[in-house]
């Protein structure tokens, strides 16, 4: 039986912020957002969270929406947008956050780390991650850190959309092996955590079943959706991303945009993004073949599409024709 507390999910307006919300509403939990927008999170009020209008960089409203708070879920990440540098914004935020919990007492405090952090510091994200972690294992709080890879979702607008049209997919030189995972399962594995004390000051990682290189993704979406001919995959070498990193960054306003593409080092290094997921499943007391698989994901993704598509009499290959001029 489900124990309902008081939740403040940090980052609720992110691809998986909002599945941990809406995961923490259907398990029965209270759920309070801090947002810096409350007009772009009227969905989650819409599914029955509380909103808070607050910024990590402000102490005072952290404060103020740790009220009443029993436990904190900390999914944030600064976007590409934001201008100023993920130290300032990321590090400093969670400084912030975490100085404000262990002064408030809300000592239950789940984060959202990424698998490998310590292998790659010198990716700005992956050191703040890394230090984050560091920070909670000093402190006095409950944690519990779960370092998790990248999402299926994320795939979508990279390979499985242009695959269907025909377009260009650019992968990195070098990928690296990911073994991508769905963010309705993380948000379901992290709400399960916070009454499983199991879980204390422990870290996990958060992979899905089997790692896969871009191209065979590639493949893969090209069999789901019925495609004759293959994909033409297009590499980028690691110097022309260095260079545009280096470019961005000579301007302020681009800071966190070449923090971001410094992020392509973890992704194109070679090195396989994967862990053994049995410590996280005996600790949470859960069974592996409740976590999707990249291959059941793409095609109930396709399926949708598909049958949206024929709805509205739509041929791919006819509207590629289109655009050949001869």
């Amino acid at each position: 039986m489900t124990i309902s507390m008081q939740v403040l999910v940090v980052g609720g307006t992110g691809t998986l912020g909002r599945q941990i919300a809406k995961a923490s509403i259907d398990a029965g939990h209270q759920v309070r957002c801090m947002v810096r927008n409350p007009r772009k999170a009227a969905f989650l009020q819409e599914w029955g969270c509380e909103l808070v209008q607050g910024d990590l960089l402000d102490p005072e409203s952290i404060e103020y929406s740790l009220e009443g708070i029993s436990a904190v879920i900390d999914a944030a990440t600064s976007r590409p947008d934001d201008p100023k540098s993920v130290y300032e914004t990321d590090w400093k935020g969670k400084l912030n956050l975490y100085r404000a919990c262990d002064r408030l007492n809300v000592k239950r405090v789940l984060f959202l780390s990424l698998l490998a952090a310590d292998k790659h510091r010198n990716v700005p994200l992956m050191d703040i991650k890394y230090c984050t972690e560091r920070l909670l294992e000093d402190s006095t709080l409950d944690y519990t850190i779960f370092q998790c890879v990248a999402f299926m979702q994320g795939l979508i607008s990279q390979i499985a959309i242009p695959v269907l049209e025909n377009q260009n997919v650019w992968v990195s030189e070098n990928p690296a092996e990911i073994a991508y995972m769905n963010t309705q399962d993380i948000a379901r594995i992290v709400v399960t955590s916070l009454e499983r004390p199991q879980t204390i000051r422990k870290s996990f990682p958060i992979v899905g079943p089997k790692a896969w290189k871009a191209q065979d993704v590639v493949k893969l979406c090209e069999k789901i959706c019925g495609k004759t001919k293959s994909s033409k995959v297009l590499t980028v070498s690691p110097f022309l991303i260095g260079l545009g990193q280096t470019l961005v960054s000579f301007f302020e306003a681009t800071s966190n945009v070449a923090d971001r593409l410094a992020f392509s080092e973890v992704t194109g290094s070679g090195i396989s993004l994967n862990a053994s997921m049995e410590e996280t499943f005996e600790a949470l007391g859960l069974d592996a073949t409740q976590i999707s698989s990249l291959e059941d994901y793409l095609r109930e993704y396709y399926g949708i599409i598909m049958k949206r598509m024929r709805e509205l009499d739509i041929d791919v290959d006819k509207e590629e024709k289109k655009r050949v001029p001869f």
